[in-house]
């Protein structure tokens, strides 16, 4: 989980996160990335239970990523600390990953969104239009671009080399799995509306802006890789050839 200053909700999203392992039988660990938060929620999470990780470096995907390389598990569910995605749905993650699938991304459209939970900005125009710009530009189907709370194979996501520091994680996480040719699946996903008394984190303009740059950014970028890939075929192809040619003027 990411963390600044979540100390009205973290608790009750560590204890979900217990009482979820208790139920299904699950062996886990909870780890904390906290940003330097200065209202107790590193000590609420270590009181119960949980691995806090310090994290210097100020954002949401600095968080996340530092939280992953930490963990030692095969699977790792990332989540938010303020209360809005419903731990208990853990297990669905997690049966998606034993079915094949290396990224599982939850999908607030069809799991429902509680009233107050999302914007209606973001909601109907924010969340839908890039989406929609992120499944064409990248040629998948995932369905919820945005939505935090999702389950993956911590080595395989590792290998991807994410490093966006902020919101951007987000994208960057999908785009690049795509352009792997990962296994992305979907499951439903609860959204509640958070438990914080203050204002979110999250800024949709600027966030927005954000999040759109940096998939066209990224997939001009894979676009040059695929030419420069071409292009070196094509060349070691044309060495291969007057090679063989060369060799066989001398033998005759």
């Amino acid at each position: 989980m990411p963390c600044l200053d979540e100390a009205e909700t973290i608790g009750g999203c560590i204890s979900e996160c217990l009482n979820t392992f208790a139920s299904a039988k699950l062996r886990g660990e909870i780890l904390v990335g906290d940003n330097g938060s200065t209202d107790g929620s590193q000590e609420i999470s270590q009181l119960m239970g949980a691995r806090v990780i310090p994290v210097p470096l100020c954002g949401y995907g600095a968080a996340l990523l530092a939280a992953i390389r930490a963990s030692t598990a095969e699977y790792v569910v990332m989540g938010d600390s303020d209360g809005s995605y419903d731990f208990s749905q853990i297990p669905l993650f997690l049966n998606a990953l034993h079915e094949g699938n290396e990224l599982v991304v939850g999908d607030r459209f069809s799991g429902g969104i509680e009233p107050g939970a999302m914007p209606w900005l973001n909601r109907h125009i924010g969340n839908p239009v890039l989406t929609r710009i992120g499944r064409i530009l990248f040629h998948s189907d995932v369905r919820d671009f945005h939505c935090g709370i999702r389950a993956f194979r911590r080595g395989t996501i590792l290998e991807l080399g994410l490093k966006s520091p902020g919101m951007g994680f987000a994208s960057e996480m999908i785009t690049k799995s795509a352009l792997a040719g990962l296994r992305i699946g979907q499951v439903p996903a609860r959204l509640r509306k958070d438990g914080r008394s203050r204002s979110p984190h999250l800024r949709p303009w600027r966030d927005g802006w954000r999040h759109l740059r940096y998939m066209f950014t990224e997939r001009i970028a894979g676009v040059q890789v695929m030419q420069s890939r071409i292009a070196n075929s094509t060349s070691l192809e044309t060495k291969n050839k007057n090679c063989k040619s060369r060799e066989g003027r001398t033998v005759l």
